[in-house]
């Protein structure tokens, strides 16, 4: 029986197992893929505070370190479902495992959204990336392409511009559908170009890291090439809540629908980090909400 039992090992719950473990509780982290989260798959990481930079992948592993050094047990299991009898929480798991604690921290994290196209998860960190405000910089005065239209890839886009010689957005609609001041700011760039109704049906490779982009336009049927440095997608972000729908609330996009407290309408279950409902999804924010959350849990616990 663990005090706390945090279900993500990303920026939010590591730094939930942190603070706990200082408070003097027992942790148990389970993690379903690799420590980190989504940052691990950034090459540069230059906007965590004290640090000029780091790559996403050795953050994550002094994140798991600085928490086992503390005392936190670390399991990598997929969790599937909860369940509360009294004031214990039981935890399952993909592999037939079940834990036990008296508070939970679920700090699911999201997906990003992504093509499903061949070879797409071996190229992220080596030409694709998500983040332009995270790894933008890396591509300043090269050739960029963004994959998206709506207001996430516009921002990204325009703020490509800035730094690189050239972007290239590629918008499967007719037209955006984000919003209009972003769309005209974006439009105005003279070292932007937009595709509109064009798909992109396979990348291109040199040592393998992404050289380009094959393109197919949806209305003509016209096929092309593009060569890039590297390319961002913004094509939206996916939780994955609904095996706890049962104990949180989730909003219309399934997210759970939690406030800065961090605290669920279930006693002892706690949430953090980019699973819950907020505007801003970045690693500082993340640690954040690891740190409230852990500390709700503490008070909770006594």
């Amino acid at each position: 029986m663990y005090d706390v039992v945090i279900v993500g090992g990303g920026p939010a719950g590591l730094t939930a197992a942190v603070y706990a473990l200082r408070a003097g509780k027992t942790v148990l982290v389970i993690e379903k893929a690799g420590f980190g989260g989504q940052i691990a798959y950034s090459p540069k990481v230059e906007n965590i505070p004290g640090t000029i930079q780091i790559s996403g992948a050795e953050f994550g592993e002094k994140l798991v370190e600085q928490a086992m050094n503390l005392g936190a047990d670390v399991e990598l299991e997929t969790v599937t479902k909860l369940e509360k009898n009294g004031d214990t929480f039981q935890i399952y798991t993909e592999d037939g495992a079940t834990f036990q604690g008296k508070t939970v921290i679920l700090a699911l994290g999201v997906k990003h959204r992504m093509l499903g196209l061949p070879g797409e998860e071996e190229l992220i960190g080596k030409g694709i990336s998500f983040c332009a405000v995270c790894d933008g910089a890396f591509y300043e005065g090269q050739d960029t392409a963004m994959i998206g239209g709506g207001n996430s890839a516009l921002q990204e886009a325009l703020l490509l511009s800035e730094v690189c010689n050239h972007v290239t957005v590629v918008q499967n609609l007719a037209d955006f559908t984000g919003e209009k001041k972003l769309a005209d700011a974006l439009l105005e760039k003279e070292n932007v170009t937009v595709h509109f109704s064009t798909l992109v049906d396979g990348y291109l490779t040199e040592n393998g890291e992404l050289s380009g982009l094959r393109l197919r336009n949806d209305i003509t049927g016209e096929k092309s090439e593009l060569k890039v440095d590297g390319a961002f997608l913004a094509v939206g972000l996916m939780p994955e809540n609904e095996p706890f729908a049962e104990f949180v609330s989730l909003n219309d996009w399934g997210y759970f629908d939690v406030d800065e407290n961090c605290c669920t309408k279930t006693e002892g279950l706690y949430v953090a980090g980019d699973c819950r409902s907020k505007r801003i999804r970045q690693v500082t924010t993340a640690a954040a909400d690891g740190a409230v959350a852990a500390m709700a849990a503490c008070r909770y616990l006594g």
